[in-house]
């Protein structure tokens, strides 16, 4: 039998998402795809040349290691935008990293300048190096305020792309987002460059949070708030041992379970280390031929126990569902009281990784 438990990616389901949201803007209106964190923990070295084969022309990423990695996949060509921006240190913009500084002009990577120090510090040492602006419009948290954007005003002709970013894009009707629709049409309206609001959660708003290009990042990996999303990540865990429990007896850790009936017991390769929250512990399930089988007892470091009792008879190595058809990211996020990003950034090294190709 495996030891090991099997994490599933489905390469095309992620570029039929892609397709999915950039059909639900206008054809005028670029795609671009965010793959920073490993493509969402997905695999970025496989996600990537999976979307730009199929039309993806701008990526974006947190970092410039990340840049680089992507950039060795996916060859010259396509925009890497990279959203830390670019290492500055100080208000006149002397740089903190020369070894970060080296991989934008080695990789081709454009920086999305968040402040008046990193502007400053990539107009110096890259006069006429293409780069993006970002505007803080009410997330505050990184961004461009008025009076720093003023100081670069007029914007350099390599200034490629302004953008901002939403707060409250998952909740409807808030006012926040429509203040922030409205600040960012006041901001960045008047410079005369291509403008970019929308993540997945500004795609589904509609036509008004679209602007000139849009940053599909949770949607393409089957996750909340694009509804429509296919499913990307399969995970499959084995049994490493059935247990037969009397009433009375306690499960795991602590002892936070306790068997109010004669109960058997499953317990799975698999655990915290592997990206199954603590939190999972007592509140999440597993699913054996559809069938729910409760966690049990406190998520550890490589375990897991699940109570098997009302399915039907287990065998040592099957395999047990955690994500799949009858659980999404965000179903096993709610029981763990977090969000579906969380579990596909979390979910560890440690399993057998299969990809379905595109």
């Amino acid at each position: 039998m495996t030891i090991a438990g099997t994490l599933t990616i489905d390469l095309s389901a992620i570029v039929a998402n892609w397709r999915a949201l950039d059909s639900l803007t206008a054809p005028s209106v670029e795609t671009a795809a965010v793959v920073k964190a490993d493509a969402y923990g997905c695999g970025a070295a496989r996600v990537a040349p999976a979307l730009a084969r199929s039309g993806v022309r701008t990526f974006f990423v947190a970092l410039p290691s990340e840049g680089s990695a992507l950039r060795a996949e996916i060859g010259a060509g396509p925009v890497i935008y990279v959203l830390a921006g670019y290492p500055a240190n100080s208000a006149s913009g002397t740089v903190a990293d020369p070894s970060e500084v080296s991989l934008y002009r080695a990789c081709d990577l454009r920086p999305v300048l968040n402040s008046l120090p990193q502007a400053t510090a990539w107009f110096r040492r890259h006069p006429g190096g293409a780069c993006a602006v970002h505007l803080n419009t009410g997330m505050n948290r990184l961004g461009m305020d008025p009076t720093e954007l003023a100081a670069i005003l007029p914007l350099p002709d390599a200034v490629r792309l302004v953008m901002s970013h939403f707060a409250c894009a998952d909740e409807p009707g808030s006012a926040l987002t429509a203040a922030q629709i409205a600040r960012f049409r006041d901001l960045a309206g008047p410079l005369g460059r291509p403008l970019s609001l929308a993540a997945t959660g500004g795609i589904v708003l509609g036509p008004d949070a679209h602007f000139d290009m849009t940053r599909a990042g949770v949607g393409l990996y089957g996750g909340l708030p694009f509804a429509g999303a296919r499913s990307v990540v399969a995970l499959d865990l084995p049994i490493l041992q059935i247990r037969e429990v009397p009433v009375g007896a306690t499960v795991g850790y602590g002892a936070t379970w306790r068997a109010s009936r004669p109960s058997r017991i499953a317990t799975l390769s698999g655990g915290y280390a592997n990206g199954l929250l603590r939190a999972m512990g007592n509140r999440a399930m597993g699913y054996l031929d559809g069938h729910p089988a409760p966690f049990v007892g406190r998520v550890s470091m490589d375990l897991i126990t699940l109570d098997v009792t009302d399915c039907r008879e287990a065998v040592l190595g099957e395999m047990i569902e955690i994500l799949g058809p009858h659980q999404s990211i965000d179903e096993l996020a709610h029981a763990a009281g977090t969000v579906g990003y969380e579990i596909l950034t979390s979910l560890g090294s440690r399993f057998h990784r299969r990809y379905r190709d595109a």
